[in-house]
């Protein structure tokens, strides 16, 4: 979270928001939270969420629209973290400050647990789920057709628009790289059959699995339309990132692992996989690191980074800086 929303964001603005849903601010507990304010709260023995958005992040129509897309899967069998009304009966409620508006939504905590690492590495059982939810969540895409405002596209992420009012000046040659990039995508075809309305962020921070091993999903902040290769490129980073340059045949095995049992998951029933993905996926790998790298520099201190994020930053920026992606040795 950009430090100075951070100090704009009052006990005040926690209180009207809460009390817009029904309870009151003793009643919250705060989670953190990435780009938004989260906390978590209990009604009736069951748990939900309450998120505030900076208005200087999103609009009010991007978050209707989002929970216009979350309601729509949720009621077409996709296990989703459902979004609540307020007491007025409202999906998405505004909360006035001096200096800048919240946006305050609700939602159902998602059922289960979550599976952090090193549980996720490994497990072809999960990536043949994630599979499985991921070719559903595109092929519903495929049929949705919203009826109040749309989410943006992928090149307006906030991360892309604003890389250059995030990185410091020595790192401007990731603005040339991301320009190529952008340029390469692009030129990508665009049908119906592999571009439409995606999650945006499915990682294993933001999905839960149950004792059956079925996954929800939530935070769809950052759902776009986009080609639906990059849903399956997100997932794949988070599981490659966390191994360093000294152990790229993990990566190699992790990533081989990954993409034959998530491919059996997502072609179940019949779907098939999107149009010449595996080649795509590397495009998909470099945008998901520099928007990364883009979102450190945005939220984190790294005047004193630790040895691990020092680390992946100087494999990240190198990787980004040459035009190659984590599978590019393979």
């Amino acid at each position: 979270m950009d430090p100075k929303i951070k100090l704009m964001f009052l006990d005040e603005h926690a209180a009207e928001g809460a009390a817009r849903y029904g309870v009151s601010q003793k009643e919250l507990n705060f989670i953190g939270g990435f780009q938004n304010f989260i906390y978590s709260y209990n009604r009736d023995e069951l748990k939900y969420i309450l998120r505030f958005t900076p208005s200087t992040l999103r609009t009010s129509e991007g978050l209707e629209a989002e929970v216009d897309w979350i309601r729509y899967l949720s009621e077409n069998g996709i296990s989703v973290s459902e979004p609540i009304s307020s007491v007025n009966g409202e999906y998405c409620e505004r909360v006035q400050g001096n200096t800048m508006d919240f946006y305050v939504t609700s939602f159902k905590h998602a059922a289960g647990r979550k599976i952090g690492y090193p549980e996720c590495l490994g497990n072809s059982i999960l990536y043949e789920e994630c599979g499985r939810i991921t070719g559903r969540l595109h092929e519903l895409a495929k049929l949705y057709n919203p009826t109040i405002a749309k989410r943006h596209s992928w090149e307006f992420n906030e991360y892309l628009l604003r890389a250059k009012d995030y990185l410091p000046s020595e790192l401007r040659p990731i603005l040339f790289a991301l320009d190529e990039l952008k340029a390469q995508l692009a030129s990508l075809p665009v049908s119906a059959d592999n571009f439409g309305l995606i999650h945006g962020d499915i990682n294993v921070g933001n999905f839960t699995v149950d004792e059956s091993g079925r996954l929800t999903l939530f935070d769809f902040d950052e759902c776009q339309y986009s080609w639906y290769v990059e849903d399956i490129a997100i997932q794949l980073y988070y599981l490659l990132y966390v191994f360093g340059e000294d152990s790229k045949s993990e990566r190699k095995d992790q990533y081989e692992l990954f993409i034959r049992h998530f491919e059996l998951g997502y072609t179940e029933h019949g779907r098939r996989m999107p149009d010449s993905w595996k080649d795509q996926l590397k495009l998909f790998l470099k945008l998901r690191e520099i928007i990364v790298v883009v979102g450190m520099h945005r939220s984190w201190d790294l005047s004193k980074p630790d040895d691990w994020t020092r680390d992946f930053l100087q494999d990240s920026i190198m990787r980004i800086t040459k035009g190659i992606s984590l599978i590019d040795e393979f």
